[in-house]
């Protein structure tokens, strides 16, 4: 019995210690979701640009029903999976000249300390009405520099 209790002590002290291994990496990723939040509102392109991965970068919109169909009305050859880069989003945001925001809910974030992804619902507001809402993605990888979004992927509905 007392191997037992040994065993068992030992196990909840392993577990003990890779959960708070794994806390460090979640703020850090943490740190990231919040700094992508305020360079939006400050509006500084050169802080956003640099959250990402410049390498390999992948970037797609999804259109929901709704938005898709009103594409599709405007033109007949719209896709609803669109493929772009980070770049023209920073772009954009750096030249607003509305207040921007996004807000973010029901952040989750898994990681293994090198990895990692990001998701949550969120509403995208200029001049701070809503222009679209819907579901963001996020790839996550720790660099020599700290932690980088690889790739985004978003849907737009309203």
């Amino acid at each position: 019995m007392k191997y037992f209790a040994s065993l068992l002590i030992a196990g909840m002290l392993h577990l003990g210690c890779a959960a708070a291994a794994q806390a460090e990496p979640v703020r850090e990723i943490e740190q990231l979701v919040q700094q992508f939040q305020r360079n939006i509102i400050d509006k500084d392109a050169a802080a956003l640009g640099a959250l990402f991965l410049p390498e390999n970068n992948s970037w797609l919109t999804v259109l929901d029903d709704q938005e898709f169909a009103a594409a599709k009305a405007k033109h007949a050859d719209m896709p609803r999976v669109r493929p772009s880069s980070y770049k023209g989003f920073v772009k954009f945001i750096g030249e607003s000249k509305l207040p921007v925001e996004e807000k973010f809910y029901n952040v989750r974030i898994h990681t293994n300390g090198y990895i990692g992804t990001v998701y949550f619902d969120f509403d995208f507001l200029e001049d701070g009405k809503v222009t679209n809402r819907g579901a963001e993605s996020w790839h996550v990888v720790r660099t020599e520099q700290g932690w980088k979004i690889s790739s985004m992927v978003f849907s737009i509905g309203r």
